[in-house]
């Protein structure tokens, strides 16, 4: 492992162990699903509920070390996976918050410019040339190497390996995804000055993606792919209920319909199961049921997030709220 002291944060990306639904820390158990059943039942523990094609591509991604590539609408659950999936082994969640431009200084690594520059300077003080000639060659060792997200991931102390989340990797450029091939072929990073680093243990990485554009099929290869797609309505019911505990059945039934039938719209942007938890607590806040039309309208701002699309959901609620079951 590469020796350095630990840098102050990650442009970019997010170092720390990140807490779960309920805001707890991550002590969890340590040991991997062995069954497809059993991966549903403890990622439900997290208040994460999933289907078994889901959970089977997880099982396969973690038995054969493959990074799992998961693409949906917004607001499906995929970051929310990678959440999960950190609390149930017990690791530490790393996330890579993709961006156009996004680029090797700000993912992986970087030099410490101003202590070399620091370093430099005090080399006048050097007694001889063997002294001078060995400070230089420090110059470029782990101490001065400044770690972000994708190097923290393959090169760490961690008693679990961690989960690595590189979210919506289809905002990123295609020059940052062939770098990342690297990394997910062999969990390898290479840098010039030192040679290349390898995970001692790999990581459980997790790409999501929302298909705003292509993501090249050489990255796609490295990767298992999943698609989550919207939940029927009686899943959706339940994962309100999960999510949310102080909202009702019969206003999670309510809402989980209007939400449904929102889809079927030609909106700008469809509401994502996201938006239908944020939706029901906004009603369960001011004591609403759901079945006032002036109360959907007021609180709908937390599942339709544009102007026009508030225009044309306003226009419909009555007959989508006549029509949905109650």
């Amino acid at each position: 492992m590469i020796r350095h002291p630990a840098p102050g944060g990650y442009p970019g990306g997010v170092p720390s162990t990140l807490p779960g639904p309920s805001g707890g820390d991550t002590s969890q158990r340590t040991d991997v699903p062995e069954t497809v059943d059993e991966v549903v039942a403890r990622l439900s523990e997290q208040a994460y509920l999933c289907d078994r094609r889901l959970a089977t591509a997880i099982l396969v991604a973690l038995r054969i070390g493959k990074p799992l590539f998961v693409e949906g609408e917004a607001g499906v659950g995929k970051t929310e996976l990678a959440r999960a999936m950190a609390q149930v082994l017990g690791a530490r969640l790393i996330r890579l918050q993709c961006y156009e431009g996004i680029d090797l200084a700000h993912a992986a690594y970087e030099w410490n410019y101003a202590r070399q520059l620091l370093h430099i300077r005090l080399l006048d003080t050097a007694v001889s040339e063997d002294g001078r000639a060995a400070a230089e060659r420090d110059l470029f060792s782990g101490e001065y190497l400044l770690r972000r997200p994708l190097l923290d991931a393959i090169d760490n102390d961690d008693p679990v390996a961690p989960v690595l989340l590189i979210d919506e990797i289809d905002r990123s450029d295609e020059e940052f995804e062939a770098f990342l091939l690297e990394l997910l072929a062999d969990f390898a990073i290479s840098i010039p000055e030192l040679g290349t680093v390898r995970a001692a243990r790999p990581p459980f990485v997790v790409l999501t993606g929302n298909r705003t554009r292509e993501v090249h099929d050489a990255l796609k290869r490295r990767c298992l792919y999943h698609w989550i797609d919207y939940p029927d309505l009686e899943r959706e019911v339940t994962i309100v209920r999960v999510r949310a505990p102080e909202v009702s059945e019969r206003l999670a039934l309510r809402v989980a319909g209007l939400v449904q039938g929102l889809r079927g719209m030609d909106l700008y942007k469809l509401p994502g199961v996201a938006e239908t938890v944020d939706w029901a607590r906004s009603l369960a806040a001011i004591g609403a049921d759901g079945s006032d039309v002036d109360d959907l309208e007021a609180t709908m701002g937390a599942a339709v997030k544009y102007q026009e699309d508030l225009e044309s959901v306003r226009a419909a609620i009555p007959d989508l709220l006549r029509d949905r079951p109650s």
